[in-house]
């Protein structure tokens, strides 16, 4: 094996300048391959930890209320019970915090929006202190300075909120204004809040635009709630990968406990809304998700940059091998006196198959692997430059205010065999034509 390998090293040299294109290309193709995965695994990752600490916990357990057939509220009742049921059912619990629930129409003096209403006891909420990120003043307001204002532990006092960026420029508001909530009680009736505005965070994406955080006790007041009330358990587990396990754990440990636990649909809680509306029950049932189902609507983020990806680097791998197989076809040619000679002295077909096939793998896998180490290296500088990102509609598409790539060794790992085994059948077909040559006839060949 160690003299065909050198066979094919010095048959690469010879040609090299076909060799030092097709390298090129492979390189380029490979670098591109990675960067494209890298951004789409950005984008997952900023998914994961923008819905995780924005509307959802790794699992969660929430339900709906019904005080008549006709009326629901995404609410859950004695909530210090549910928490010990909970831990008690998931010894795999890092930790975990409850969450009410809520939707209203925020209006100030020069706008108005609605929004989800997140209510939360800011002290417990260490996920969220940690992630958020102040705006600075200027990414809101006209004429505003660099610095950022306010202070997220500010929603400690009473009738306050957390606006993001993206809200704030839309209602006008800032660090000190006042927003006004109007929503409908359980009961159908009209209610309103003044809550001041004590932080303005950077925006995470899609799911920051429709999305608010009060102090619990705002949405207790708001809907006329008793205080043994939340809208949802969020579970945090050590390893996000168990959510589909733990969330089967606790649906039958909860129903084995007395509680009514609805059927599993995999969308958020707020598309359940109109079908429990309909149901013909009331009191309480509880609903057990995992984040992917509270997030399922952003999804087709992923899946449309993905088919992005696989149909640009199609095109690109189809006119790499179109390359390789007319560079082969080319070699083929030059050599066929070459060829014949080696046939003539007793060398077999496999043999020279062998020879051609180790020069497609040798330049497939030393470029390909160049290429992955390029694009790694760009897409490791790039996520550690934290681009900003000016474009508003990039920014929901991305999930993120900065520009992130994700490299993972495995990722790399597959591009580079992928791009080395698509190398190696792009050179077959040239490689089996070449063996099947006839000795005769090959010496014969005049160049």
């Amino acid at each position: 094996m160690g003299v065909f390998l050198i066979i094919a090293v010095r048959n690469l040299i010879q040609a090299r300048r076909r060799t030092a294109f097709l390298s090129a290309a492979l390189v380029v193709v490979t670098a591109l391959l990675v960067l494209l995965v890298a951004l789409s695994a950005g984008i997952q990752e900023n998914l994961i930890r923008s819905a995780t600490t924005l509307s959802s916990g790794h699992v969660n357990v929430g339900g709906f209320y019904k005080v008549g057939s006709g009326d629901v509220s995404p609410i859950v009742t004695r909530i210090d019970v549910l928490r010990e049921d909970v831990r008690g059912l998931s010894p795999e619990v890092d930790y975990l915090i409850d969450r009410h629930r809520g939707w209203a129409k925020l209006v100030s003096e020069t706008g108005s929006m609605y929004a989800g209403l997140n209510g939360v006891d800011i002290q417990a909420e260490e996920r969220l202190v940690s992630t958020l990120r102040l705006a600075p003043e200027a990414d809101y307001r006209e004429g505003g300075g660099p610095e950022p204002r306010g202070d997220l532990k500010g929603l400690t006092a009473p009738r306050t909120a957390i606006v993001f960026a993206s809200q704030a420029k839309r209602l006008g508001v800032g660090v000190g204004d006042v927003i006004t909530l109007r929503t409908e009680t359980m009961r159908g009736q009209s209610n309103t809040a003044d809550v001041t505005v004590v932080a303005v965070a950077r925006d995470l994406g899609l799911l920051s635009t429709f999305t608010i955080f009060v102090p619990k006790e705002t949405i207790i007041d708001l809907y006329q709630l008793r205080p043994d009330t939340s809208g949802a358990v969020q579970i945090y587990l050590k390893d996000i990968d168990d959510a589909e396990r733990v969330m089967g754990e606790l649906r039958q440990g909860l129903a084995a406990k007395g509680y009514a636990v609805m059927d599993h649909q995999p969308v958020p809680f707020w598309a359940k809304l109109e079908s429990v509306q309909g149901e013909d029950w009331t009191g309480q049932r509880l609903d057990v998700t995992t984040w992917q189902d509270e997030v399922s609507f952003l999804t087709w983020i992923i899946t449309a940059f993905d088919t992005i990806t696989v149909i640009l680097v199609g095109i690109l791998v189809a006119i790499i091998a179109i390359g390789i197989m007319n560079t082969m076809w080319m070699s083929v040619r030059e050599r066929t006196a070459e060829i014949g000679t080696l046939r003539a002295i007793g060398m077999s077909r496999g043999r020279v198959l062998l020879i051609f096939m180790l020069e497609a793998t040798i330049l497939g896998a030393a470029a390909s692997l160049v290429g992955g180490l390029l694009g790694a290296a760009l897409a490791s500088g790039v996520s550690a430059l934290q681009l900003s990102i000016p474009v508003e509609a990039v920014r929901v598409v991305l999930l993120s205010d900065t520009l992130t790539l994700a490299v993972h060794p495995g990722s790399v790992a597959r591009a580079v065999g992928a791009l080395t085994v698509f190398t190696m059948l792009s050179a077959l077909w040239p490689a089996i034509r070449a063996a099947r040559l006839q000795p005769v006839t090959a010496m014969q060949h005049v160049e």
